[in-house]
């Protein structure tokens, strides 16, 4: 007697299937339903020229095709080689890209050009154009900004004493123009807790309302955390709080948001033979409460793959972690329309207003 096995073989196995992801719930099409693709593929028709294939040769996949694997790229921090796999062996990617019915899909060298043309300005453009669609749906910056850096890891470069020597004077090293193009002399060394890194540093000014990333500036992992402090400092915000960490606190800051009308939320630290005292310390943790929401965007980013970048040079790692921080927002921006996050909701600080909104919901 044949034993009954639970497997069924059936022409429409596929739709099935289909249908029950829908049930189960695909999170790429929460950001699909969400995410205007088609205004951020405007914006890099507008800022870059792509053939139309009249003059010859194979024509361009649609821009709007090519940032959505772009956006799938950095979700899942791939490869162009393992981007391409997973467009050919995944249907839910399949579908995100809009090419669930296409007989082709782009290839890995594909992604890469589409991406080097992208470059910094189009990443630049694509994360103030997500910005401007958490402003759409009301998302503003308000409440405040929390203001720090994070290390971005890159690949570690394995240099003998001569090549090292040789970038120190300022001189490029006896390599050839292959080997070139695999060396990053642009990222640096630095160390953290008593662990050595290598790469770069993403700074960051975050809402403290939302959550949403509104400002980012990029560096190299030896620079002062707060060497961009200028250049992240969110003059949009409603709110007039900024909160940092002890690394960005000093007099001249201080003064300068007092000149601009902010509220000096940095803590303090102590200064040798002047240990803080204890409403100092209270202080701090009461900062902190508020700062680590900074904290949440850089946990949300390295959920999406980690905080880690595999190409060479400052202006790509600036291209990679601009995306990051576009991505996230996108990501945040889908979840809470598809939660239907009021944008000006205040949250219940009382068991009886939480009860009070909930009756009036």
């Amino acid at each position: 007697m044949t034993p009954r096995s639970a497997l069924k073989f059936d022409l429409f196995a596929e739709a099935s299937r289909q249908h029950k992801r829908d049930e189960v719930g695909d999170p790429l099409q929460v950001i699909a339903r969400h995410i205007d693709f088609g205004a951020l593929a405007g914006l890099v028709d507008a800022l870059i020229e792509r053939g139309d294939g009249r003059k010859g040769g194979r024509p361009a996949y649609p821009t709007e095709v090519m940032v959505r694997i772009l956006v799938l790229k950095r979700l899942y921090n791939l490869s162009d080689e393992q981007m391409e796999y997973q467009l050919l062996d995944r249907a839910s990617y399949q579908r995100f890209c809009l090419l669930q019915d296409a007989m082709n899909v782009p290839d890995c060298n594909t992604i890469w050009r589409f991406g080097e043309r992208l470059g910094v300005d189009g990443a630049t453009v694509l994360f103030q154009a997500v910005d401007a669609q958490l402003h759409r749906h009301g998302y503003m910056a308000r409440g405040g900004q929390a203001i720090d850096a994070t290390l971005v890891p890159a690949l570690r470069q394995r240099l003998d004493r001569q090549e090292r020597e040789a970038l120190a004077e300022g001189r490029t090293p006896d390599w050839s123009e292959a080997e070139r193009r695999q060396r990053d002399v642009d990222a640096t060394h630095t160390k953290k807790h008593g662990k050595s890194y290598f790469g770069y540093k993403l700074s960051v000014s975050v809402d403290l309302k939302h959550g949403f990333i509104r400002r980012i500036a990029t560096g190299t992992a030896s620079e002062h955390d707060g060497h961009h402090f200028d250049e992240v400092l969110d003059m949009h915000n409603t709110g007039r709080s900024v909160h940092t960490d002890k690394a960005y606190a000093s007099r001249q800051r201080r003064q300068m948001l007092q000149v601009l009308g902010f509220v000096d939320a940095m803590q303090r630290r102590a200064q040798p033979g002047q240990p803080l005292s204890e409403c100092q310390k209270r202080r701090n943790q009461r900062i902190a409460s508020k700062r680590a929401r900074v904290e949440h965007a850089f946990a949300g980013i390295r959920h999406m793959g980690g905080k880690f970048v595999r190409t060479i040079g400052q202006a790509r790692a600036t291209v990679a972690m601009t995306m990051m921080a576009a991505c996230y927002n996108m990501k945040r921006l889908a979840s809470f329309l598809e939660r239907g996050v009021d944008a000006f909701f205040k949250p219940a600080t009382t068991k009886a207003q939480v009860r009070l909104q909930t009756a009036k919901a």
